[in-house]
C-alpha cells in the first residue's frame, strides 16, 4: 500500500486553495465498501452494503437514528471491522490490517471531523492543527509553520494562539477541518459536523468543509440528519435498516446487495 504520510522533512500542501474541482465520471473511486455487514448481538447494523467514493467527491449519508449510518462510517474509516465484506483504499484492502497498521492508516491517510470538534483544550489552535504532523515526525517548528497557513483561508486569521475554549463553535469546527486535512488526508470522515451549531453557522461550516476537501482532491463522507447539510454534497445516500436505499443524488441506484448502490459519478 502506498503511504502518503507526512514524515520528517516532508511538507504537505501548504494550505487550502479553494479552486472548484468537480469529480467526473472518469474519477476512479478512492474508497470502496463492498458487501459490508456488521451485527451487534442480534441487531443487524449493516446488511451487505456497497458504496464507493471518488477523489474530490463529497457524499452525505442520511438516515433515521439506528439506521446504520454511523456504523457504515466506522467500517469505512477502519474504526470498526465489518463482520463480512471488504473496504478498499486506492484498490487495496484495508479491513484486514493488523491494529497497529490500522491506527497508522487512520493517522496518515484519513482525517476526522466530529460533532464537538474534539480539540485538545490545553493546546492553542495552531498546535491542535499541527499535532498530526508532529505525530508523523515533523519538528514542532515546521509543523506549526505548515499549520498556520491554514488559518487565513478558513477565516481563522488571528485565532492561531487561541485555546479551544476561547473559540466559537464554528471557529472550533474550522480548526478541526484544518487538523483533518493538514497532513494530506485522502478521505475525510465527518460525523454530524454541524450538529452542535446553529443553522447559520452550520451552513457556513459545511460549505467550507465541502469546498476545502474538494480543493485538496480528498474524498468526503458526511453523516448527517440535516437535509440542508446534505444539499452541499455532490450526492446523498439514504440508509435504512442497515441497507442503502435510493437517494436524492443522481449517482445512487439500485439497492444493497445488487452491487450498484453508491457508485461514483
Amino acid at each position: 500500500m502506498s503511504n502518503r504520510s507526512v514524515g520528517r522533512g516532508e511538507a504537505p500542501c501548504p494550505g487550502p486553495m479553494l479552486e472548484h474541482m468537480n469529480p467526473t465520471a472518469s474519477t476512479p473511486p478512492v474508497l470502496n465498501g463492498i458487501g459490508l455487514s456488521k451485527s451487534f448481538g442480534s441487531t443487524r447494523a449493516l446488511d451487505a452494503v456497497d458504496i464507493a467514493v471518488g477523489a474530490g467527491e463529497s457524499v452525505a449519508v442520511m438516515g433515521p437514528s439506528g439506521s446504520g449510518k454511523s456504523t457504515l462510517l466506522h467500517c469505512l474509516a477502519n474504526i470498526e471491522r465489518p463482520d463480512s465484506g471488504q473496504v478498499l483504499l486506492d484498490g487495496e484492502r484495508i479491513d484486514q490490517l493488523r491494529e497497529p497498521d490500522r491506527s497508522e492508516l487512520r493517522r496518515t491517510r484519513f482525517g476526522f471531523v466530529f460533532q464537538f470538534g474534539q480539540l485538545l483544550p490545553e493546546l492553542p489552535a495552531v498546535e491542535n492543527v499541527a499535532l498530526p504532523l508532529m505525530l508523523g515526525g515533523m519538528t514542532r517548528r515546521e509543523a506549526e509553520r505548515n499549520a498556520r497557513q491554514w488559518f487565513a483561508p478558513l477565516g481563522l486569521e488571528g485565532k492561531e494562539d487561541s485555546r479551544p475554549g476561547q473559540l466559537s463553535g464554528g471557529q472550533a469546527q474550522r480548526v478541526a477541518i484544518a487538523r483533518a486535512l493538514v497532513a494530506g488526508a485522502q478521505v475525510v470522515f465527518a460525523d454530524e459536523p454541524t450538529g452542535a451549531l446553529d443553522q447559520t453557522t452550520g451552513q457556513e461550516v459545511i460549505r467550507m468543509l465541502v469546498e476545502v476537501t474538494r480543493a485538496q482532491n480528498a474524498a468526503l463522507v458526511v453523516v448527517t440528519h440535516d437535509q440542508s447539510v446534505a444539499r452541499w454534497c455532490d450526492r446523498t445516500v439514504q440508509v435504512r435498516d442497515g441497507r442503502i436505499v435510493r437517494g436524492a443524488g443522481p449517482s445512487v441506484s439500485g439497492s444493497v446487495g445488487a452491487g450498484t448502490a453508491g457508485v461514483t459519478r
